[in-house]
């Protein structure tokens, strides 16, 4: 599956145009907030979100920002990859 980058959201379309896959994560004051996942039905239990969330976090991290999650997905996404959590600022749903 191919992804397409904007800033902010990387996605996936169907070839009729259709959203199959989505994450996003505004910046704002040096950290990119991963707010929202969303995969398809038909392509849950293959690896889509894990991937994205990946493609998300190197993105950010190339552009210089801290992760940060907000999404539930995200955030266990974060504690399961713990070479990422000394560099985010992902712990919101420890408070």
């Amino acid at each position: 599956m191919d992804f397409q980058y904007q800033e902010g959201r990387i996605f996936a379309l169907d070839q009729a145009g259709q959203l199959l896959a989505e994450v996003t994560f505004p910046a704002r004051d040096g950290i990119a907030t991963i707010d929202h996942t969303y995969v398809s039905e038909t392509l849950r239990g293959q690896g889509v979100a894990g991937r994205l969330v990946q493609a998300a976090v190197d993105q950010i991290r190339q552009r210089g920002l801290r992760p940060a999650a907000t999404c539930s997905y995200a955030q266990l996404w974060l504690k399961r990859h713990p070479e990422y959590t000394d560099r985010s600022g992902s712990d919101q749903d420890d408070a």
